[in-house]
């Protein structure tokens, strides 16, 4: 007996209803309209088993990204493996705020780049010269395909944060690891990579690096914007001042949460 479109989504009634109709689009190579329009059309039966195996291992919690291999950021959908974090919506936060204060010509480093959704953001939006650095090389094929797939013109650096970054920039931006080792939302992040989540036992260690050592990469005037957890704004506002910042400002996400710290590097006098 043939299972229809709106049988196979009333089976899978424990998993969230967007990723169903997803996951049965992401399978049949229909749109959403479509199964709205047409529930009783019968599920290709050479593609039910896949669809199947997929639907249970969304059940158990493995995220949908992973599945279809891909996520929607910014104006484009990015490639995501296991690799990768996935990209979310509120690092959108960071590309507004970097684009507002980028001129043409810019040089920008993307500081653990991840997917390459930040660096892809803005070298597809402004005339700026991107530098995205990540220390992991499963992480840096991801960005580099997407890149090359979207083309934008991204120089990628394999690096242990600043190490083998050379130059000074107009700007760094970073969406580093700052959960808490311990932290009870990590079991709901248990399929994504770890050491792109983890900052250490108080999630700021990365943090630390990066904001203290982001002066002997700025060129005078320059920017650092960084995101965070929505209860670290205070701490990172405290890294900002005493590694020497001015102008720094809080931006909150489209959930009024805070999540982007920024501040200006005045002198350029930091030390690598």
């Amino acid at each position: 007996m043939s299972v229809t479109l709106a049988g196979w989504l009333d089976r899978h009634r424990s998993v969230p209803r967007l990723e169903r109709e997803l996951l049965l689009c992401h399978h049949l190579g229909l749109d959403r309209a479509a199964l709205i329009a047409t529930p009783e059309r019968p599920v290709d039966p050479t593609r039910l088993e896949h669809l199947e195996s997929d639907a249970r291992r969304l059940a158990a919690g493995e995220p949908l990204a992973y599945l279809t291999g891909e996520r929607g950021f910014w104006d484009f959908t990015l490639r995501v493996t296991p690799d990768v974090l996935i990209p979310r919506p509120e690092t959108e936060t960071l590309v507004e705020a970097a684009l507002s204060r980028l001129g043409s010509g810019d040089r920008v480093a993307d500081m653990g780049t991840g997917s390459g959704a930040i660096a892809i953001a803005l070298a597809r939006s402004a005339d700026v010269m991107v530098v995205a650095v990540d220390t992991s090389a499963a992480a840096l094929l991801v960005a580099r395909d997407n890149a090359a797939r979207l083309n934008a013109q991204v120089t990628f650096v394999e690096s242990d944060w600043y190490r083998e970054l050379a130059g000074r920039f107009r700007m760094i931006v970073a969406n580093p690891p700052y959960v808490a080792a311990g932290d009870p939302h990590l079991a709901a992040l248990e399929h994504e990579p770890s050491d792109a989540l983890i900052g250490g036992s108080d999630g700021l260690d990365d943090l630390r690096c990066i904001v203290g050592q982001a002066p002997g990469h700025l060129e005078p005037g320059g920017w650092l914007l960084v995101e965070h957890g929505f209860d670290q704004a205070d701490p990172v506002r405290l890294l900002f001042e005493t590694a020497g910042f001015t102008a720094i400002e809080l931006v909150r996400d489209l959930g009024d949460q805070p999540r982007v710290t920024l501040g200006r590097w005045e002198d350029g006098h930091g030390t690598d």
